[in-house]
């Protein structure tokens, strides 16, 4: 899934989405999503993967779903990069914090991604991405469920961005689908 003519990966968006434009309901929840897709279950996906960037409230809504529980997890050992005004005191090992511009944010993730994808997590962070230019390929999970309120699959003021379709599969419930981004 590498882009084999440059040896780096892609940068990819990569979400679950609600049939009605969600990627999260009402107060940033998320455990909608494992009533149906485990953690676990698209471990392509998380093979191709070799960093990920994500957003600062993204990376909290994380840390709270996983207080506590053992739903099991990504298949991913890369490193992951948080995208953030202001990094957390003290800071987290797990993770790395970096704040900027988005390119360099970018830039340092793709790097550390090596030859496999670098995965886009967050709202505000892949709205930035898409608006900046620096999105290769979207791949959604359109989950059969109406969350009605929440937050958007795109931040307003976003623009028009023209996609062009690469697969469309199902597993499960789930639809599984990939746009490159027309560039």
């Amino acid at each position: 899934m590498s882009d084999t003519s440059t040896g780096r990966g892609k940068v990819v968006v990569n979400r679950s989405m609600s049939l009605d434009g969600f990627i999260a309901g009402p107060g940033d929840a998320m455990d909608w999503v494992f009533d149906f897709v485990a953690p676990d279950e698209f471990p392509e996906i998380a093979a191709a993967t070799g960093a990920m960037l994500v957003g600062r409230r993204t990376y909290e809504v994380g840390n709270r779903m996983n207080a506590g529980k053992e739903r099991g997890s990504y298949p991913f050992s890369g490193p992951v990069f948080v995208l953030t005004h202001e990094p957390p005191a003290p800071p987290d090992p797990a993770v790395t914090f970096l704040t900027g511009d988005i390119g360099e944010a970018v830039a340092t993730a793709l790097d550390a991604a090596g030859e496999r994808n670098l995965e886009i997590l967050g709202a505000d962070v892949a709205g930035q991405c898409l608006r900046r230019g620096l999105v290769d390929e979207i791949l959604v999970y359109v989950l059969p469920v109406l969350l009605g309120d929440g937050i958007r699959f795109s931040s307003p003021g976003l623009g028009r961005i023209d996609l062009e379709p690469v697969s469309s599969t199902r597993s499960g419930a789930v639809s599984i689908l990939r746009f490159r981004v027309s560039k």
